[in-house]
């Protein structure tokens, strides 16, 4: 998701328990019709936290980010200090490579136009920005033989 723009937007009524699905505004591509939301799966790995703040939620709170929401604060700087803190090194451009590393791991499993269409990005625009090798891919690379080597002439 993006950073703050579409993580402090979201509110409890966003999330699908039923159907685990969340819907999530998106300020950036709100101008372009039919694109003003987009609804993403509640990833397994997602579930637990998700459930731990609905735990702790406030009564009332809607919001389901509810700390930092000044608009004086700045959340990359807020994430610096926790990697800090935890002695890891940050990486640059901090939320675009978390966004970024998420739709590679998602284009792993899933077509294009599926990951794009949660990601809220056009193929172009992933494929220019997003995407990338990983190391993954050349372990799968010497471990799965593909069709074409696999029957060689």
């Amino acid at each position: 998701m993006r950073v703050p723009s579409e993580v402090l937007t979201l509110t409890w009524d966003h999330v699908d328990w039923d159907r685990r699905r969340l819907t999530v505004p998106s300020p950036k591509t709100a101008r372009y019709e039919g694109r003003e939301v987009r609804v993403i799966p509640l990833f397994p790995e997602l579930v637990e936290p998700l459930n731990a703040v609905w735990d702790e939620a406030k009564e009332g709170c809607p919001w389901i980010i509810t700390r930092y929401r000044d608009s004086a604060v700045n959340l990359r700087t807020e994430l610096q200090r926790i990697i800090a803190r935890a002695g890891l090194e940050a990486w640059p451009k901090l939320w675009q490579n978390l966004r970024r590393t998420r739709e590679t791991e998602l284009a792993a499993h899933f077509p294009m136009h599926v990951v794009c269409n949660w990601t809220g990005n056009t193929t172009a625009v992933a494929m220019r920005h997003y995407l990338r090798v990983v190391d993954a891919d050349f372990e799968k690379a010497l471990t799965r033989p593909t069709g074409a080597l696999q029957n060689p002439v």
